[in-house]
C-alpha cells in the first residue's frame, strides 16, 4: 500500500470527514454539478471514485433522483458512512489502485481525488476511469498546467496538482471535452476551495 493509501485510510482521512460534511458544501456541489451536467441527458448511474462519506453523490441525486448511485472509498469510517447513503450494495471499500474493476455507469466522477493520489500511478487511475464509463467523466480537482507538488496541511507528498484532464485526453483518442468550468473558494453563493472542473465524453462504439 502506498504512503498516499495508508494516509487516507488512516487517522487523517477520519478527520477529513468531520472538515467535509456540511449543507453548504452540498449546495455548492449540486451548483456545480448542475452546471457541468446541464446539457447532459439519461444519466442513469452514476460511480464515484473516491466517494468518501458521500456529499457529492447525495447532490447528484438531488439532480438525477432515479439514478443508481455508487461508490468506492478507501476509508472504513467513511464508507460506513456512505453505506447510510446510497445503500450497502452500493458502497465498495476499496483502493482506486488495487487493480480491481468497479463496474460501468454513464457518469464517472472523481472530485478531490487525484490531487491526493500517487503520480506514478496516475496512469492506472486514467485507465480506470476511462474504463469504467459508458460516456461521461467528470473531473474536478485543483489544476496547474505543469505538476506540482505542495504541502497538505503540514504533511508532504499528499497533495499533488497537474492537468488531469489535459493528460486523460491525451491518452484516450476517443476522449472529448465537453466543457469546463472553475469554482471559487470566495463565491458569495455556493463557494467551493478553488475547483477546475472538465467534462469529458467518451466516443460511443456503433452496433
Amino acid at each position: 500500500m502506498s504512503e498516499q493509501e495508508q494516509f487516507w485510510s488512516g487517522a487523517f482521512g477520519d478527520e477529513y470527514i468531520q472538515r467535509n460534511r456540511s449543507e453548504q458544501l452540498v449546495a455548492g456541489n449540486i451548483s456545480l454539478f448542475a452546471e457541468a451536467l446541464r446539457d447532459s441527458r439519461n444519466i442513469s448511474s452514476v460511480l464515484e471514485l473516491g466517494a468518501n462519506i458521500g456529499m457529492n453523490l447525495r447532490a447528484l441525486r438531488m439532480l438525477y433522483p432515479n439514478a443508481l448511485m455508487r461508490g468506492v472509498e478507501i476509508n472504513r469510517q467513511a464508507a460506513d458512512i456512505l453505506k447510510d447513503e446510497i445503500g450497502h450494495e452500493n458502497t465498495i471499500e476499496a483502493s482506486l489502485l488495487d487493480g480491481v474493476y468497479f463496474g460501468t455507469a454513464d457518469l464517472v466522477l472523481v472530485k478531490g481525488v487525484l490531487i491526493h493520489l500517487p503520480p506514478d500511478r496516475l496512469s492506472e487511475i486514467y485507465d480506470l476511469l476511462f474504463n469504467s464509463t459508458n460516456r461521461l467523466i467528470l473531473i474536478c480537482e485543483y489544476y496547474n498546467p505543469t505538476p506540482m507538488n505542495l504541502s497538505y496541511r503540514g504533511n508532504e507528498n499528499k497533495l499533488f496538482k497537474r492537468d488531469f484532464a489535459g493528460e486523460m485526453l491525451l491518452r484516450f483518442p476517443d476522449l472529448r471535452l465537453l466543457k469546463y468550468g472553475f469554482r471559487y473558494r470566495n463565491d458569495p453563493v455556493f463557494p467551493l476551495d478553488d475547483i477546475t472542473w472538465f467534462l469529458l465524453e467518451k466516443a460511443q462504439v456503433s452496433h
